[in-house]
């Protein structure tokens, strides 16, 4: 009498099943992958090539210099000047921007009238391209708020603040808040949806301030968006380049010339394709490293708090 060992069969079907939909998942993927490859990691590869060498951008020819580029930009004054614009303008776009939508998700998560048409008003802004409203505003302050400063009589709006090397940096500043404050808010406003409501009616019972309640409660929970919004504005602030190209093209003598900037300039229009491309290798090491250094100490912050 044969014993036939049960679940045999299905066994086998099982596993024929899942090589069939693994097949098909990866093959369903397999276009952007082939994407991913073509547009980011091998232009990533070779431009990482063409950083050791003396590469124009268009002839065939090119000699291998080693590590002379990235020597020579370390002496460069005109990339420590931009080095220097671009770090000032990141501590202070950052630390407005996430101070501010921290501010009005709390006000919008609120119970206040019109709520949903206040947020659609202030994520607007986040769907339009940064290259339009760098015009937009370039044309205020321009034409409008010096108009405006005249008619009021009031000498410090009656200047276009981009025409001057020491104020150029905050009209940039002020136009990448009124854009970029968006997606921070909303991400910030996810957090605080998920803020217990008991632990802050318990607190409340317990006699602690709002203040208090913020402190001890509503950050610990935010931490984790607090983490992606810090990663996010850094590196926009590290690599701005849009509202600088539609503001002030760098100027008033490069003033505001920041490190993306400075490497479309080299790359593009000065014909330093291999130069360029090492500074962007730089600016690349700098938003990993200030990224992973950043992500460790809040992760170890919130591991603390739990």
């Amino acid at each position: 009498m044969q014993v036939h060992a049960p679940h045999t069969v299905p066994a086998k079907k099982k596993r024929l099943s899942i090589r069939r939909s693994t097949l098909i998942f990866f093959l369903f993927t397999l276009p952007a992958l082939l994407l991913y490859l073509a547009f980011f990691f091998y232009p990533a590869l070779s431009g990482f090539f063409y950083s050791f060498t003396n590469w124009d951008g268009v002839s065939k020819s090119y000699k291998i210099i080693g590590f002379k580029n990235y020597i020579d930009i370390l002496k460069d004054k005109r990339f420590l000047n931009a080095l220097n614009f671009t770090l000032y303008y990141t501590v202070i776009d950052v630390t407005l921007k996430l101070s501010l939508a921290l501010i009005l998700a709390m006000l919008l998560s609120s119970k206040i009238k019109f709520r949903g048409f206040m947020r659609s008003v202030y994520f607007f802004p986040a769907v339009l391209s940064l290259i339009t409203v760098g015009l937009i505003f370039n044309q205020l302050f321009y034409a409008v708020i010096p108009r405006i400063g005249e008619g009021l009589g009031i000498e410090l709006l009656s200047r276009n603040i981009l025409a001057n090397k020491d104020t150029a940096v905050y009209g940039i500043i002020l136009t990448n808040i009124w854009q970029g404050i968006s997606i921070p808010m909303v991400i910030f406003m996810a957090g605080l949806a998920s803020v217990p409501k008991d632990l802050h009616e318990a607190a409340t019972i317990d006699g602690a301030s709002p203040f208090q309640r913020f402190l001890s409660i509503t950050i610990p929970f935010l931490i984790p968006m607090l983490n992606v919004n810090l990663v996010l504005t850094i590196k926009g602030g590290l690599t701005v380049f849009d509202y600088i190209v539609a503001m002030t093209d760098g100027g008033p003598a490069q003033a505001t010339e920041s490190i993306g900037y400075l490497i479309y300039r080299h790359g593009m229009n000065e014909m330093k394709f291999g130069y360029g491309t090492a500074e962007s290798i730089y600016i690349f090491l700098m938003v990993g490293i200030i990224s992973i250094i950043q992500i460790k100490l809040l992760n170890r912050k919130e591991a603390g708090q739990q």
